[in-house]
């Protein structure tokens, strides 16, 4: 697939610049065409970082599009091929990326590996075939019912799995280095209001909020080294929701139109220009949607969160 981007779409101003200004960058999930990872690595890459990892598994020729693309702009790109369930491939990568990073850790990671979910709701039944025998359509209820499982835990090793094995490996280098780190973890608003058709999806996302407050536990004395925090993104359109984009009864609930890949890496900027001290360890819901019926329901949500504990209370983001 051809490198489709227009890439003076992720050129931001200055104001969002300043938190990926001379920073060394490493993105999973970042080589998929139209991907929020590939627009990650472009915010990222066209707005001042130092050095810009790109990260893939299967997507090679994606990945290295996007990797030409950066070098074609003046970035210091480079490629990560890696299966983020794959300790052992993992641990290959770790003094690869320090060589290409002259010598010292990311200090900015962005957790983004994921795959999507076709959704199934359970004890619906099949469409039935006419004239198919009761043998038949057992046996392809079963397997339709294995491919379903199959296809959830996929989803939850490649999240879970993943994210825990990046944020182990760069927080303990961080740690080592003596070099700060700021890790953000790409989650869905599916984790907070899943719908009822995508178990692993939704499951894997929740309990990816999870990981700040568990990471600054398990870093004890180290934890003000690593800063940690969550970004919930509605439906943006990529290469995996495209089937959704003319569906507004898939997204309706949550913003009014599909958001455009560039849409949700700028809220990312604005995200990242934030003090690392009033990010850490929270979460951050991006919305699209009528100014004064934000404000109404961020007003509502202020009382009903008033006393929590800061690392689970929801910022909100706005574009």
């Amino acid at each position: 697939m051809a490198f489709t981007m227009q890439i003076d779409r992720f050129k931001f101003e200055d104001e969002l610049r300043k938190g990926v200004s001379g920073k060394r960058v490493l993105i999973t999930g970042a080589g998929k065409d139209g991907g929020l990872g590939q627009a990650f690595a472009l915010s990222a890459g066209l707005n001042g970082a130092a050095m810009v990892g790109v990260h893939f598994h299967s997507s090679y020729e994606d990945g290295f599009d996007v990797v030409h693309a950066l070098r074609q702009a003046g970035v210091n790109a480079f490629p990560v091929q890696a299966d983020v369930t794959n300790l052992g491939d993992l641990w290959a990568t770790r003094s690869y990326v320090i060589e290409q990073m002259g010598g010292l850790p990311p200090n900015l990671l962005i957790c983004n590996s994921g795959l999507t979910e076709k959704g199934y709701s359970f004890g619906r039944a099949l469409r039935e075939i006419p004239d198919e025998p009761l043998a038949m359509r057992r046996a392809r209820v079963r397997q339709h019912f294995i491919d379903n499982l199959q296809e959830s835990r996929l989803v939850l090793d490649t999240k879970i799995d993943g994210f825990l094995a990046m944020t182990h490996l760069w927080a303990g280098e961080a740690v080592y280095h003596k070099e700060p780190l700021q890790l953000i973890y790409v989650s869905s608003r599916q984790a907070i209001d899943p719908g009822v058709s995508v178990p692993g999806y939704a499951v894997s996302n929740w309990a990816v909020l999870q990981l700040p407050k568990v990471l600054a536990v398990n870093l004890g004395q180290n934890a003000g080294l690593v800063t940690s925090s969550c970004i919930l993104l509605p439906f943006v359109r990529t290469g995996m929701t495209d089937e959704y984009a003319d569906n507004p009864k898939v997204f309706g609930r949550w913003q009014p139109r599909m958001l455009e890949t560039h849409e949700a890496a700028k809220a990312f900027m604005q995200l990242l220009a934030r003090p690392q001290t009033e990010v850490d360890r929270g979460l951050f819901e991006l919305r699209r949607e009528d100014p004064r019926k934000l404000e109404k329901r961020a007003t509502g949500y202020a009382r009903r969160t008033a006393g929590m504990e800061r690392d689970r209370a929801f910022a909100i983001l706005t574009l």
